[in-house]
């Protein structure tokens, strides 16, 4: 053999020493060749674990265990070459010209960042160095060393991503601003497969995602890429890829027992715990399965922050009355004490007629839902591949959930369930894919109208205000002070309503999350007491189909991307949360009867996009465009152009600049939604589900009203009657004129510089941003007079009394241009020893703006965020540890549900690892804010304290 002959050679790289056992001799295309050797590490001269070895130009490939030792077949003829490969490394090529001697080869752990390879930003594998756009990879040793309790929670740890938790079982990421717990704006995609739920209006994240022992590695691009990836992806994408069973083949499970609630605040302490397995296994050369399945349980972190937003000084509430126990609050973490169930009560107090806004009582989140929280997730999948590069597949993956998550109201997951089917072809030039997605939201329910009907099986609106108020009269009458007064009012009017803790609240309680039936709670305004329900009852699918084709070969002057996918979207109106236009427009506020479904809604889009490059001057600039256009048949076509940058002077330093315009159609509760939210109704913005509703061209906003009725209310109290209060001030009151529903567009500006130092010990990556986003989307709440159009005296009328308008919160777009702009710098250092230490610093702000606008905008995004670790895959003998800290400043969450101040926060994460490799084992024991300082993300969202974990893993390669 050529490297016999040579000896064992030296590079600068590491020491790979390959054993070649060759079995069972036949002709030449018939020979099938064993191969099993060792790699090792130049500096540790131990096993590496993961390294890819392939037969060159067929899908014959092994992976190492943990030990470093492969075993790999093929069939091809001496000579041959195997390509062997590990992130972190450098790869090499070494050609086999005799099956009779040893060969070696040296790598250098060193190079991790010169060679890595990230697919997303381009659609094609190419270095991370010279990636056109932001993008950060996590490899499978990197979620490894990572403290995370869970795989998915390392994505907190990526420069210039917020990672937002809803519930133990749902994490949502963004980057770059307007952060919501339901973001459209970010694309999460799981080999390849959108993993959006698309009527709840939430990422699922990797609740129906790759359990722990499946996981390889995720791709982050913390920016737009709209023109690859069409729809959902202005802000953001993350890819998520598992394992290959044809390389990582074998039999591994996975242990992990922890607490939290370690305080005892909010809940008492409380234990959680996930089990896996995962078995994947080559049948014969060209056929594999793999099968996955975990399941997890635990009591999840509490929403239980009582911040009124409905303060005294609000016009809303009772500014000129500085009342210690607020009669009008609306607490972050209560329902039913919103505004749209303030009632006013008239009194005479210190010998004058008096208005006062008051709310109904409520009930807390705490006692609306049950803290126990699961996931349970399968797949299985059967892979072929036949030639040397063809392969296909079909997958199917199930997920069912429990968990808390808010969107214009907080909602409640119970028995959600999520399932995909997956076929797929790929070659080396061709890529096919169709998927579809199937939802059923099992037992969920709705907490706003589960308040509200609890409040109004006992009371009416009309019939509380009027017991409230003439107890309010009389405890005035009989000399108490206003506050014990407003006490002594609300007391006598929950007198029978029924409590937490007690069997009939429970009984009660199970029977309003029973009833799909929102729209009682509208009786509350005028009506007898009644019991509406709570249940959340959505089905839906959605089909997806793609193409990719690689046409370099055939142009030759330049590498040719070109891609066309198809998207439909088929939702079945339950009466409570899609416009069913099965029915007449008059008939669309009444619900359908408990337990049937309308006719299903459908909802399209089509896309095709080009990419070109093209590398100039020795391959030193590489010039990359992308044209994408994506077409709705509610809207007009869209483009979504991309052009980039990347100039390489040396390998080691790389400067990119890139611009892309990108659209985002409305989502299907942006356009369709036709949601009761007690007293309100949430609705989407096009005009076929405005009709004979008027909330778009007959209209008040809801701001405005505000205004008017603090005005009127004044001028009651002097002794002018309501009317007239009202036709006085009917200059307040501001006419909506909603636009028609158009998609959200953004114009992205970014440059950076990526580059290695000190022998690739020191990488540093730096990029700027500057976004300009139009027609932003958003909700705005308006009121429409039921006895006359906007302008007339009839609707200034109706405008003051709150039982004659129908108030509606519209998703629309606003009416001014938004720009944010921002920074972030990552450092990784490797030390000496095995030492790394990772510093990511990360700003983001949003321009002022001058004109008021419709709606908030809700940037909802800290500053300043940055988080450092420092850590040591081996600090002694099979045993790592790494430590991680995070810190954000304070800032202002914006959203229709709460709104206010989120307070600075730091955490800090830790975890060691010790590996067992002769019983093929690893143990990691480790600790989410491990000071258990507890902090919140977002305005209602829970409380989150510390974790603490051990994890056992059992890996036997097969």
């Amino acid at each position: 053999m050529k490297n016999e002959r040579q000896g064992y050679f030296l590079q600068k790289t590491g020491i790979i020493i390959l054993t070649l056992l060759f079995f069972n001799l036949a002709e030449a295309q018939q020979q099938l060749i064993e191969l099993s050797g060792i790699i090792k590490n130049t500096d540790t001269q131990k096993g590496i674990a993961t390294v890819k070895v392939q037969v060159e130009n067929t899908e014959d490939t092994a992976l190492t265990d943990q030990q470093g030792n492969f075993k790999i077949r093929t069939r091809v003829k001496v000579p041959f070459r195997i390509i062997i490969n590990k992130e972190g490394f450098t790869s090499q090529t070494v050609e086999i010209l005799s099956l009779s001697h040893k060969i070696a080869v040296e790598l250098n752990p060193q190079n991790a960042i010169i060679d890595e390879v990230v697919i997303s930003a381009s659609r094609v594998p190419e270095k991370v160095l010279r990636s056109p756009i932001a993008i950060e990879k996590i490899d499978i040793r990197a979620i490894r060393e990572s403290p995370a309790a869970s795989f998915y929670e390392t994505l907190e740890n990526v420069k210039g991503l917020q990672l937002l938790t809803s519930s133990l079982t749902l994490k949502v990421p963004n980057s770059r601003g307007f952060n919501s717990p339901n973001n459209f704006r970010f694309m999460q995609l799981v080999d390849g497969v959108d993993v959006q739920s698309a009527t709840l209006g939430v990422p699922l994240g990797n609740a129906i995602g790759p359990t722990e022992l499946d996981i390889q590695s995720m791709e982050v691009t913390p920016g737009a890429a709209s023109a690859l990836y069409g729809m959902n992806a202005i802000n953001g994408l993350a890819s998520l890829q598992t394992k290959d069973p044809f390389t990582s083949e074998g039999l591994s499970v996975y242990f992990r027992g922890g607490v939290n609630h370690v305080d005892n605040v909010n809940y008492r302490i409380s234990t959680l715990g996930e089990s896996a397995i995962r078995f994947a296994k080559v049948l014969n050369k060209n056929l594999a399965i793999k099968v996955n399945a975990s399941y997890f349980s635990g009591v999840d972190w509490i929403s239980n922050n009582q911040t009124d937003q409905n303060a005294n000084p609000s016009i809303t509430a009772n500014p000129n009355f500085p009342l210690a126990n607020n009669p009008a609050q609306d607490l972050w973490n209560k329902y039913g004490d919103e505004r749209n169930n303030k009632v006013s009560v008239n009194v005479d107090y210190n010998g004058k007629p008096t208005t006062f806004n008051v709310s109904r009582t409520g009930y807390f989140e705490r006692d609306l839902v049950s803290p126990e929280v699961k996931n349970i997730k399968f797949d299985a999948g059967l892979y072929y591949r036949f030639g040397d590069q063809w392969r296909t597949s079909y997958v199917y993956r199930y997920g069912l959930l429990d968990g808390t998550f808010q969107r214009g109201n907080k909602i409640r997951l119970q028995n959600a369930t999520v399932q995909n089917h997956k076929v797929e072809l790929t070659g080396k030039e061709l890529t096919f894919r169709a998927y579809v997605s199937i939802e059923n939201t099992g037992d969920s329910y709705n907490l706003k109208p589960l308040a509200d009907n609890l409040d109004l099986t006992n009371l009416s609106n009309n019939n509380w205000r009027n017991i409230f108020q003439s107890s309010l009269q009389n405890s005035i009458n009989a000399g108490a002070n206003l506050n014990d007064a407003f006490i002594l009012a609300r007391q006598e009017a929950d007198k029978n309503r029924v409590l937490p803790g007690t069997a009939a609240f429970d009984q009660l309680r199970n029977t309003i999350i029973g009833i799909n039936n929102w729209d009682s709670a509208n009786a509350g305004i005028t009506g007898a007491p009644a019991t509406g329900g709570a249940k959340l009852e959505q089905k839906s699918r959605f089909y997806q189909g793609e193409l990719t084709y690689d046409l370099s070969r055939l142009v030759k002057i330049f590498n040719l991307l070109a891609g066309i996918d198809y998207r439909l979207y088929s939702i079945t109106p339950d009466g409570n949360n899609f416009v069913d236009f099965s029915r007449p427009v008059n008939e669309r506020n009444t619900p359908l009867p408990d337990g049937t479904f309308g006719k299903d809604v459908t909802y399209q889009k089509y896309g095709i996009f080009a990419q070109v490059t093209k590398l100039f001057f020795d391959d030193k600039l590489k010039l990359n465009a992308a044209l994408r256009v994506d077409r709705n048949p509610e809207f007009e076509a869209k483009l979504n152009p991309r052009i980039s940058i990347v100039y390489s002077p040396v390998n080691q330093h790389n400067f990119r600049a890139s611009f892309q315009n990108g659209y985002r159609f409305p989502s299907l509760f942006e356009a369709f939604s036709f949601v009761n939210n007690g007293n309100v109704r949430r609705v989407g913005g096009l005009s076929t589900v405005n009709e004979g509703l008027g909330y778009l061209e007959n209209s008040y906003t809801l701001s405005s009203i505000d205004r008017f009725i603090s005005a009127v209310n004044a001028d009651v109290n002097g002794g002018k009657t309501q009317n007239q209060a009202a036709l006085d001030n009917r200059q307040l009151l501001v006419v909506a004129n909603l636009p028609r529903l158009q998609p959200e567009k953004i114009n992205s500006f970014e440059v950076g510089y990526k580059s290695v130092f000190f022998n690739n010990k020191l990488v540093l990556d730096w990029d700027f941003y500057y976004n300009i986003y139009e027609g932003f989307l958003g909700q705005v709440e308006v009121a429409v007079p039921r006895n006359g159009n906007v302008g007339s005296d009839q609707a200034v009328l109706d405008m003051a009394n709150r039982s004659q308008q129908n108030r509606y919160r519209v998703y629309t777009n606003s009416n001014n241009s938004y720009k944010s702009y921002g920074t972030s710098l990552g450092i990784r250092y490797n030390i000496v020893n095995n030492y790394n230490i990772n510093v990511n610093v990360s700003y983001n702000d949003l321009a002022s703006n001058n004109n008021s606008d419709l709606f908030i905008t809700a940037f909802n995004t800290p500053k300043w965020m940055t988080n450092v670790s420092i850590g040591n895959r081996e600090v002694i003998k099979n045993i790592g540890v790494t430590l991680v800290a995070r810190w954000q400043n304070s800032f202002l969450w914006e959203s229709p549900l709460a709104s206010g101040k989120i307070p600075a926060y730091y955490t800090i994460d830790a975890q060691a690892t010790w590996k067992l490799p002769e019983i093929h084992a690893n143990v990691k024991i480790g600790a989410t804010n491990l000071l258990n300082r507890r902090y919140f993300q977002y305005a209602a969202g829970p409380e989150i304290g510390g974790l603490y974990y051990l994890a056992f893993t059992y890996d036997l390669k097969l």
